[in-house]
């Protein structure tokens, strides 16, 4: 069973959401909290697989709620799901360097949102279609210097980055390579401690800003 918090400053989202999510099979909504100070002292108690926050919420929005949930130097982070209205790439950015393992705009609709609750349970990460595109797109534009890998990633580490910078899950991703779950975890796993990076959208970030994918580069030319 998934547990999930819902956060949300309007009732009527936060009762749409929860009646959404709870239609679902395998899904709980544990909590509901209607600014980001509640979301996170609700989210530290009840400690849910998934908190789903609003971006503009009273006391604290959510960046900031994300930060203390799933931020940098955060001892046991929680996987944050960002939703809004406001389809801006000030609050993407924020919403993802913040910590968060999904970003949607409330207009995806139910199968995207469940979906993304699943893919943050499990690790993943999972952003609304329109928004990647925008978001990878700028990324893969040159751009300054990026950081390079402490150690040369290997060849299967390169697929794998390929991949997960598509949008892929892990699932996926092993499905595509015939390779276990828990393979493609550690893969994933390598190239995140080499890059020095937090989570898998930096990932797919990174590997659009060095040209592994998104453009004419080959990999190899970046080891």
């Amino acid at each position: 069973m998934i547990r999930v918090l819902v956060a949300d400053d309007q009732e009527p989202v936060r009762t749409g959401l929860r009646l959404l999510l709870e239609a679902q099979p395998g899904i709980a909504v544990v909590g509901e909290a209607a600014d980001g100070a509640a979301a996170v002292r609700l989210a530290r108690r009840l400690r849910p697989d998934v908190a789903l926050l609003d971006i503009r919420m009273p006391l604290l929005d959510g960046v900031e709620a994300t930060s203390l949930l799933a931020g940098e130097g955060v001892a046991d982070p929680i996987a944050v799901v960002v939703i809004t209205t406001f389809d801006l790439d000030e609050y993407v950015h924020g919403a993802l360097r913040a910590g968060a393992k999904g970003f949607l705009l409330k207009e995806a609709g139910p199968h995207l949102i469940t979906e993304a609750v699943r893919a943050a349970a499990n690790g993943d990460a999972l952003i609304s279609p329109q928004v990647t595109a925008r978001l990878l797109g700028e990324f893969s534009r040159p751009v300054r210097r990026v950081r390079r890998p402490s150690a040369p990633l290997t060849g299967r580490e390169e697929e794998v980055l390929a991949l997960l910078a598509t949008g892929l899950t892990n699932t996926e991703i092993g499905e595509r390579l015939f390779l276990s779950l828990g393979t493609v975890k550690t893969h994933i796993a390598g190239i995140l401690a080499k890059l020095g990076l937090r989570n898998r959208v930096e990932a797919a970030m990174w590997a659009y800003e060095s040209g592994r994918v998104g453009g004419d580069a080959d990999p190899r030319d970046h080891r």
